[in-house]
């Protein structure tokens, strides 16, 4: 084949092997936008995909108030929101994650029971429209990535990754790697986990991890206890913290969290394990029954009026109603 001028433009694009250039994301939820946020300040082009075009604009939106929130916070400058914004893209067309490294799927769906069958059907989309030496992971925390995984055509490019939340504070993220899984997706996942700034923390494949194992027990009893009348929320939240140096206690934690994606979670490691201290308290389903699923909803164990976090002034039994 005849070579052009253009293929010796110097300013012609050279993308060298193993180099991580393009990370995609799939759903764009909570943990999702602060994924995208943390790829974008790394300086990595980042590419999102989500139920619709308007959807897509709404999170535009979002990441534009939470990195004024930063500016405001002088955890940023505008140059740096400017630079950051340029590297995301959006869009609800999957062909958008072509030329992509590292894809991560991380949706987030309000339908009962596991949402299994949905991550794999992402999968497959996300296989479809990459090359075969894209990583695609999972950012789940109680399905295994040998199950969704096994889906694809080439389950040897898949792990499972656990972005903790808040993704911009927590330094470690929880690694998996299947029974499948080779080499240079490994490889290629530990350079990415560097480059964003975050420790790898590998975990032998298990539903929960460590992290979901250990938190679910804690909020579950803090509730009970709760639930007894032994202490107000506020004041469990404060114990925790004071005692043990977590920066936010039991009840903080599940609000922001979501009490939706902790029920989840719960019903997953009790399904799983069968052991008690995993069965969700009744008064985190009420809560997800009645839509008070936390900081996005506006209401969960506390109420956020402008966003601000406020103790609640009712009966527990009445969700923190006062009548």
């Amino acid at each position: 084949m005849a070579e052009t001028l253009a293929d010796f433009a110097l300013g012609k694009k050279i993308v060298q092997e193993g180099s991580l250039q393009k990370v995609g994301v799939v759903g764009a939820g909570t943990t999702g936008q602060q994924i995208i946020r943390l790829v974008s300040k790394a300086g990595i082009d980042v590419v999102f995909v989500d139920i619709s075009e308007e959807r897509v604009q709404q999170i535009f939106e979002a990441l534009d108030k939470q990195l004024d929130e930063k500016i405001n916070r002088w955890g940023l400058t505008a140059g740096e929101k400017r630079a950051m914004l340029s590297r995301i893209q959006g869009s609800s067309d999957f062909s958008i994650l072509k030329g992509s490294n590292v894809v991560i799927e991380t949706i987030h769906s309000k339908k009962k029971g596991t949402s299994l069958d949905i991550r794999r059907d992402v999968f497959k989309k996300i296989e479809a429209v990459v090359d075969e030496k894209t990583t695609i992971v999972s950012n789940t925390a109680t399905l295994n990535i040998s199950e969704i995984s096994d889906v694809l055509d080439r389950p040897e490019r898949a792990m499972g990754l656990h972005f903790i939340l808040p993704v911009d504070e927590v330094k470690i993220v929880e690694a998996v790697r299947t029974i499948k899984t080779d080499d240079r997706s490994y490889d290629c996942i530990m350079k990415f986990i560097r480059m964003v700034g975050k420790e790898m923390v590998e975990v032998q494949e298990s539903p929960g991890n460590i992290s979901t194992r250990m938190i679910v027990p804690l909020i579950n009893e803090a509730c009970s206890i709760l639930l007894e009348g032994v202490a107000s929320v506020p004041d469990i939240d404060r114990t925790i913290k004071h005692t043990t140096g977590y920066q936010t206690g039991p009840f903080e934690l599940a609000d922001n969290m979501g009490l939706d994606k902790v029920l989840k979670w719960m019903d997953n490691l009790y399904s799983e394990f069968g052991e008690i201290r995993y069965k969700p308290s009744p008064i985190i389903k009420r809560l997800v029954r009645a839509g008070m699923v936390g900081r996005t909803s506006g209401e969960g164990f506390y109420s956020y009026p402008d966003g601000k976090r406020t103790p609640k002034q009712g009966d527990i039994q009445h969700l923190g109603r006062i009548s």
